[in-house]
């Protein structure tokens, strides 16, 4: 009863300081984006309260200012698919063809000339795919070919006609309206999951599928979960060349993901995903105009991006620094989420369902594992699947991650920026798993023991937290060539105190991300 009591007390100071912390944040958020935006780059006249928008986010404001006619592509989309489908019954290799068609039709308006080295060098790929598929060396094979692509295409930046003779120059001037070579890091992905799946199509599964059924709350409802429908085998006529091309080039998924497995996607084919009913899609897309409008009030009001591009860090002090630095994660957690959401929704409309890539709010992570597990979650699981477990899995986690990391890293862009940010990320995970490790091994008994345990693990949130800011500012922000300076501003006499401040404030945070877990297993316990 007195500890029931205590939680109780103990939550309401938390919320209290949470409100405060949040309050302060916003206010100087408000007072430096007023302050400083006629030296800020990137900002554009808005539609709110005269307000300046902040559009100095390429990803966002390509995303933002194609809306209208993505969302009518894909309307169109979805209609002649359905119709078709339901005129005549179509099934895997039916809707394959037709999807594959319109979704040949969107990539050349998007790459114009340029979707011949799409279907090229994909075409390649399903031939190794076929020939050497079933041999012992087959997964080198795959990867060197894929991993080829994806450096030469970034530095040759999607090559030129005219390299391949004078002859077919011309056609440099019809390259569409989105370069390929970007796209085309996600179709990389979906081709090594073709070749993996295939590759493993007639291997022993070690997935117990009935047991799985009585423990999934999804599938023992009489549904198909994504992770039954990823390891289900997919018989032999599924891995046919039309399938294949759908695959990779699938519309509403090609240019941003969600990252489908091969073997989830052409699971579905036959009938549409049985996880969401039509009205849980429809709240899934109101969900997503209401975060739509969340992020017009932020770049509209609070200008975190446009501070980081323009170059201002010098300019502000240690508070003002995590204030933005802050701002900005929560602006790109945002931002991926609006991405992200919005092609799952057209996906699902049209009876694909991909992972959910944002399942867990940016502050409401505090720890290393739980952050990547939730940020961009749908490739969390295909590198699991396809780079993690087939490394070692756990048995050899210490070596693995950096093997992911680096990866993850070139897999983005060849910057040194992000090499630093996988390395970085990789230092700080280190110290995490070892302490893991070790607290797996004890056995705490006793409520003051498991108090002392639980301030630990509050303590080790707030370290962990800080280290995470420090690493994805270096990666997306500062640039390596940024770590001392950042270091020299916070190991003054001004920066110290605003370090130990932050630690309280993120210590604060865990302790309430702490219940917030434990109000949710007490729901899931009495459901």
């Amino acid at each position: 009863m007195k500890s029931s009591s205590w939680h109780q007390k103990e939550l309401i100071f938390l919320v209290l300081y949470a409100a405060v912390f949040y309050i302060i944040v916003v206010r100087r958020s408000l007072q430096l984006s007023h302050d400083h935006y006629a030296k800020l780059y990137g900002l554009r006249p808005g539609w709110i309260a005269g307000r300046f928008n902040d559009a100095s986010d390429a990803q966002w404001r390509n995303l933002r200012g194609n809306i209208p006619i993505l969302t009518m592509v894909f309307g169109i989309f979805t209609l002649v698919a359905n119709v078709l489908r339901t005129s005549f019954s179509l099934k895997a290799k039916g809707m394959a063809i037709v999807w594959c068609l319109i979704s040949l039709a969107y990539l050349l308006y998007l790459h114009g000339a340029c979707i011949m080295f799409v279907v090229a060098i994909a075409s390649v790929n399903f031939f190794l795919v076929k020939i050497l598929g079933k041999t012992k060396y087959f997964s080198y094979v795959l990867w060197i070919f894929n991993l080829s692509f994806l450096i030469c295409n970034r530095i040759y930046e999607g090559y030129h006609f005219s390299s391949f003779g004078e002859r077919w120059a011309y056609l440099d001037n019809y390259r569409g309206t989105f370069r390929w070579h970007i796209c085309f890091n996600f179709v990389v992905l979906r081709m090594i999951s073709f070749g993996c799946d295939y590759h493993w199509a007639d291997k022993h599964n070690c997935f117990d599928q009935k047991k799985h059924i009585q423990r999934c709350d999804q599938c023992s409802s009489g549904k198909t979960c994504y992770q039954l429908l990823q390891e289900s085998r997919v018989t032999n006529d599924k891995f046919s060349f039309p399938i294949y091309l759908c695959y990779l080039t699938y519309a509403p998924l090609y240019i941003a993901g969600p990252i489908i497995s091969f073997n989830a996607f052409a699971s579905q084919l036959d009938s549409p995903q049985n996880i969401y009913s039509s009205r849980e899609v429809a709240i899934y897309g109101f969900r997503w105009v209401f975060s739509f409008f969340l992020m017009e009030l932020m770049s509209h009001f609070l200008y975190y991006n446009a501070f980081a591009i323009s170059g201002m860090w010098n300019q502000l002090s240690p508070m003002d620094i995590f204030i933005i630095g802050y701002g900005v994660l929560n602006f790109m957690w945002l931002k991926f989420l609006l991405i992200w959401r919005y092609f799952r929704f057209w996906s699902l409309v049209n009876g694909i369902v991909a992972p959910e890539n944002m399942p867990r709010c940016v502050n409401n992570c505090h720890n290393l594992e739980s952050f990547w597990k939730n940020w961009h979650a749908s490739f969390n699981k295909w590198l699991v699947r396809y780079v993690y477990i087939p490394l070692g899995g756990s048995q050899k986690k210490l070596l693995n991650v950096w093997v992911v990391f680096t990866f993850v890293a070139v897999w983005h862009d060849l910057e040194w920026k992000l090499l630093s940010w996988a390395w970085l990320t990789c230092i700080f995970f280190i110290p995490e798993m070892l302490v893991k490790s070790a607290a797996n091994a004890v056995k705490v008994d006793g409520a003051f023991r498991e108090f002392v345990f639980r301030e630990l693990r509050a303590v080790a949130g707030a370290i962990t937290i800080t280290c995470l800011m420090v690493a994805n500012l270096v990666g997306f922000v500062i640039g390596p060539s940024g770590i001392n300076w950042l270091f020299s501003r916070f190991l003054q006499k001004e920066g110290l105190s605003t370090l130990g401040g932050l630690l309280i404030t993120f210590y604060v945070g865990t302790k309430l991300m702490f219940h917030i877990s434990d109000a949710k297993r007490t729901k899931e316990r009495t459901s």
